[in-house]
């Protein structure tokens, strides 16, 4: 399709200088009139060998900021494009701001708010792209995007929440790591040196500690590639269809772990389904969205199953409970909202409910994490002090005979 480069000025008198996509220049004046522009100068360019395209990871409350004033406003009856132009301004996330300049390029040259996002599948997820196409149909894109708002930024929440209470083990996890890491290599190789001077006798215990010492200090480099080793092999092997769908079977099934990953993943079904169906999307496309989104290949495999049990003519609720792995009262509830009416309000409801059982059993891990690695370091460094004090001992004894 040709670019075309435009000069025009807008109402105010002011002039605006862009381009824009289409099949001839007629198209252009055309959209620019009913955009009440007035064209000073117009020709055919050159189109433009790539979008720009940022690299890395965009922060999650950017998208959340944008999606509020977005929001805003498309309540105040600002025109789409004229929003474009103001987030484009307001941006500063690095991410965000070359793909909202390409959508607005996209917006201009005649594509639809959802086929413009479309193009940005990094920034822009399923989940968003089926919500912005239901509200652009319904004319309800001020309610839709005020509710991806809501519903990103709680989840957001549910994230930082969990990350900052597992903060504090990990530290301590890995300052006892570093501190038995140095004890290992510098401190007690000094106690093997003194106690081959005086040529003691070491007890079982004390020699076994040294030799793990001197193993630590000759092959420590063994012992960090083999953990890079597994670590790189597990997700070499997580990314084949069967080594994805053995671990995230596991991750459901692992002792404690697994109960919490289990309510964060119902609660992400429940949340997101909802926010699906009360925007107007179709119950199949939503169960395909949703399974796509919750990112366990365990978990998405039953969904596929319900979505074809429902073509067939099955209640909702009916293939999730044979699945096995959705707790009862998520099926009972999801059946309640099927019989009158108000599913989405019932798996919003439940999604909410499994919100609060993730911190709750958040907070009672890190409870139960923190005395565990306290014990553990403190029967290491009793083991430690007990194999170097009883040589010491043996000395004392030897010399007051």
């Amino acid at each position: 399709m040709p670019n075309y480069a435009y000069t025009a000025v807008d109402k105010a008198g002011k002039k605006i200088k862009s381009t824009m996509e289409a099949d001839n220049e007629s198209l252009v004046l055309q959209h620019l009139r009913t955009e009440a522009l007035q064209v000073l100068e117009l020709k055919e360019t050159k189109k433009k060998s790539g979008s720009k395209v940022a690299k890395g990871k965009m922060k999650p409350k950017a998208l959340v900021i944008f999606s509020r004033q977005f929001a805003t406003m498309i309540d105040a009856g600002i025109p789409i494009l004229r929003c474009l132009d103001i987030l484009v301004g307001q941006t500063k996330d690095p991410i965000l701001k070359p793909t909202l300049e390409n959508v607005r390029t996209d917006v201009k040259g005649g594509l639809t708010l959802n086929e413009a996002m479309a193009k940005h599948p990094i920034v822009f997820n399923k989940l968003y792209l089926n919500m912005i196409r239901a509200a652009e149909l319904g004319g309800i894109l001020d309610i839709i995007l005020d509710r991806l708002s809501g519903f990103l930024e709680y989840e957001n929440e549910v994230k930082s929440t969990i990350k900052s209470a597992m903060m504090y083990p990990v530290l301590v996890l890995c300052f006892s790591q570093i501190m038995l890491l140095v004890l290992f290599s510098f401190v007690l190789p000094k106690f093997k040196d003194i106690f081959t001077g005086m040529d003691v006798k070491l007890p079982a215990m004390t020699a076994m500690l040294f030799s793990i010492g001197d193993f630590m200090q000759k092959f420590w480099w063994v012992i960090i590639l083999l953990v890079v080793a597994f670590i790189f092999g597990l997700k070499m092997w997580g990314k084949t269809p069967v080594g994805r769908y053995k671990l995230d079977f596991l991750k459901l099934k692992f002792p404690i772990v697994g109960e919490l990953a289990l309510k964060m993943s119902v609660a992400r079904f429940c949340r997101t389904f909802g926010t699906l169906i009360n925007s107007g999307v179709p119950m199949i496309r939503s169960l395909e969205i949703v399974g796509e989104t919750l990112g366990n290949e365990v978990l998405a495999e039953a969904i596929a199953k319900t979505r074809i049990s429902i073509r067939e003519g099955q209640k909702l609720s009916a293939p999730l409970a044979a699945s096995g792995l959705f707790p009862s009262m998520v099926t009972h509830m999801i059946d309640v909202g099927e019989e009158s009416g108000r599913l989405s309000e019932m798996l919003v409801k439940v999604g909410d409910f499994y919100d609060s059982e993730v911190a709750a059993t958040v907070k009672g891990l890190t409870s139960m994490i923190e005395p565990m690695l306290i014990m553990f370091l403190g029967a290491v460094v009793g083991f430690i002090a007990i194999s170097v004090m009883k040589p010491i001992f043996k000395i004392f004894k030897s010399v007051s005979k």
